[in-house]
């Protein structure tokens, strides 16, 4: 039975190895941009459909960042550096 536990352990090691490529695009709350200069650049940078864009900013408002996108780090760089070039704060975690 032991060596079962083992096998499940295992298994469950090669899951979170799997997703360890995953990241999250993250952004964060600041006192100057609007809250429609926000939804536009996540409509146009993310891709996001006007009511997540609307979400994520009233989530970065109110809890101080959130979770934008998530993938590669291949895949969220380019984003990142086009919200920075927005003046945004975002970070690839």
């Amino acid at each position: 039975m032991s060596e079962q536990k083992k096998t499940r352990h295992s298994e469950h090691e090669d899951l979170k190895t799997l997703n360890s490529e995953d990241k999250i695009l993250m952004l964060y709350n600041d006192d100057y941009h609007t809250f429609d200069y926000v939804i536009d650049a996540l409509i146009d940078i993310c891709k996001h459909e006007e009511e997540q864009a609307v979400q994520c900013t009233y989530l970065v408002h109110y809890k101080g960042k959130a979770d934008v996108k998530k993938g590669s780090y291949e895949f969220l760089k380019p984003m990142m550096t086009r919200l920075r070039k927005k003046d945004l704060k975002a970070t690839i975690e």
